[in-house]
């Protein structure tokens, strides 16, 4: 079974900084676009930052020159790296992984995996 699991998150100060991360394990052959997600209450979950394989980075609006996302393609693994936090970036973060692995006759599938969240909360 393939896991994404993220660890980071918790209580900051505006202003503050704080540094997610998202290791993916299992049974995996590659690791494509992985991405950072997050709703805040009482809104749709919505696309924070984006890396592909090839290290290209996308960024909302509300996030850049704030967030830094980035992977490690040997741990398999993406960081979300957030500078000068503001109570709008409370939320759940999710991280979303495309992984390549083995189907059942041995082909290579490419299916969509998510993590459980990490909660961020920015309060004073």
């Amino acid at each position: 079974q393939v896991q994404l699991v993220e660890s980071g998150g918790g209580l900051v100060q505006p202003g503050g900084s704080l540094r997610l991360s998202c290791a993916a394990s299992g049974s995996i052959v590659s690791v494509g676009t992985m991405e950072w997600y997050r709703q805040a209450p009482g809104k749709q979950r919505v696309l924070v930052a984006s890396i592909t394989f090839s290290d290209e980075t996308l960024y909302a609006d509300s996030v850049k020159g704030r967030f830094t996302i980035s992977r490690d393609h040997a741990e398999k693994a993406v960081y979300l790296q957030m500078d000068n936090l503001n109570s709008e970036d409370t939320a759940v973060y999710t991280c979303k992984a495309d992984i390549v692995g083995n189907g059942l006759r041995g082909d290579l599938v490419a299916y969509i995996s998510w993590g459980q969240g990490t909660q961020v909360t920015v309060s004073s």
